[in-house]
């Protein structure tokens, strides 16, 4: 049996029973994660432009609920609102294998073809588990397989598509064919491109969420696809453990500020140095960071869009030592005039240097930075900061458990939704697995 059969009788054949209960509390506080981050997306101009696109796209189709908007679209339709709102202030969570965002764009889906196709909480939960299974392996096998660094929509596709053929209750060869239309149909995602011109293409999570939802559907109706990537012999090894080897519950991590992940060693080892010598802002006479290749290459200038302050150092670390926190509030559009962020922006220079790409190539996200206090001719420095909690030995940083999770929705949706909302969305997630439907939980989101 070659990986694609594998992976075909995973999707088919697995249930919620089958799941140890680790896997099953991860589902949970997966799910919570990136509801909250489709919440906060909510005011994100991306969001607002995707909302018009998809009522002139697809009038009339009343398959799924566009979250907290009232409208409804086809399960097409609505999975890519979502999956554009959800990634919108970079809050949603990480993959370790994927090098990228599999709930931002796997959650949209499983929420969209669940209202669709009326499944039970506990088989949209099974969905949302094969989804992440499958988005690990596929972005491993995809990232060594394409000379440049893809987004999130490129492999994601392919674990859109399972989610969709799982919910759609597909037989195994019809299956298969769905995995190789969304692998050959992939998007091309060019990453580093965005990363040097930030725009709303980003990481390709609506094209992604289409794409995987397309295929499928293709499928179902007779389409052909090429065997997918995940049958090819060279990946054998990787691909031979689904539903035995759950990388989701160690794979996932979550994310404290609403940015770029590159960016989020500098906003630690600047926070842990103000507070171990007591700096105050006013204080500051200027901060250098030296950094890896990827964390320098972000956007350094004044943002114009949220885009742009998201794939940021400066911006971000500024909000964070102003405010404390680096989320909705810091990172909208109508955010970017404080001019005491923008003084503290200008203070900011990034430096690429050879030592910390060579720990790069060996850690997570290594930086120092150095700031020089106002008329002391006074240097301080972090010394050298991973962000993987600290640990360079660390495969993957910021796993949380599901109080983190709880606390982190709690926070980011209160400007958005009400506290009797956030409530009843916590008990309503955490009790997914006893319902008939998943109704419940749109309602609460629907308006």
């Amino acid at each position: 049996m070659n990986g694609n059969d594998q992976v075909a009788a995973f999707i088919k054949n697995i249930s919620w029973k089958d799941f140890p209960g680790d896997v099953q509390a991860k589902s949970k506080i997966c799910l919570l994660d990136a509801l909250g981050a489709i919440i906060t997306g909510q005011e994100a101009v991306i969001t607002e432009v995707s909302k018009k696109f998809v009522k002139r796209m697809w009038p009339g189709g009343n398959e799924a609920s566009v979250l907290l908007s009232g409208q409804k679209s086809s399960a097409v339709g609505a999975a890519f609102v979502n999956a554009c709102a959800a990634n919108a202030l970079d809050i949603d969570d990480d993959g370790a294998y994927t090098e990228g965002h599999p709930g931002a764009q796997i959650i949209p889906v499983t929420l969209a073809m669940s209202e669709k196709h009326k499944v039970s909480g506990q088989e949209a939960l099974t969905a949302l588990v094969i989804g992440y299974e499958i988005a690990h392996r596929m972005g491993y096998c995809w990232h060594d397989d394409h000379a440049i660094y893809q987004a999130c929509g490129s492999w994601g596709s392919s674990a859109n598509s399972a989610v969709t053929a799982r919910l759609m209750k597909l037989e195994i060869p019809v299956i298969k064919q769905a995995l190789g239309i969304a692998d050959y149909n992939a998007p091309n995602l060019p990453m580093m491109r965005d990363i040097d011109h930030p725009a709303m293409v980003k990481h390709g999570m609506g094209w992604g969420a289409v794409t995987g939802i397309l295929a499928a559907e293709l499928a179902a109706d007779g389409f052909t696809g090429i065997p997918s990537l995940l049958g090819s012999e060279k990946y054998a090894d990787w691909v031979c453990t689904i539903g035995k080897d759950y990388l989701m519950v160690n794979g996932v991590s979550f994310k404290r500020f609403a940015s770029c992940l590159w960016g989020h060693p500098a906003f630690q080892a600047t926070t842990k140095l103000m507070d171990a010598h007591q700096i105050k802002i006013p204080d500051i006479e200027s901060i250098k960071i030296n950094g890896f290749h990827e964390m320098i290459r972000l956007f350094s200038k004044l943002p114009e869009t949220e885009e742009e302050a998201g794939f940021s150092v400066k911006w971000p670390l500024a909000a964070l030592m102003l405010d404390g926190e680096v989320g909705p509030e810091q990172m909208l559009k109508k955010r970017f005039n404080d001019p005491q962020i923008i003084d503290l922006v200008q203070k900011i220079e990034l430096v690429e240097t050879d030592q910390m790409n060579q720990l790069h190539e060996s850690t997570r996200y290594p930086c120092e930075v150095f700031i020089t206090l106002k008329g002391k001719n006074q240097v301080l420095s972090s010394g050298i900061e991973f962000y993987c909690n600290g640990d360079p030995s660390e495969p993957f940083g910021d796993i949380w458990d599901a109080d983190e999770v709880k606390e982190k929705f709690s926070r980011i949706c209160r400007s958005v939704i009400r506290k009797s909302t956030i409530e009843n969305c916590l008990k309503t997630v955490e009790d997914l697995d006893n319902l008939e439907t998943i109704d419940p939980l749109i309602h609460l989101l629907s308006e």
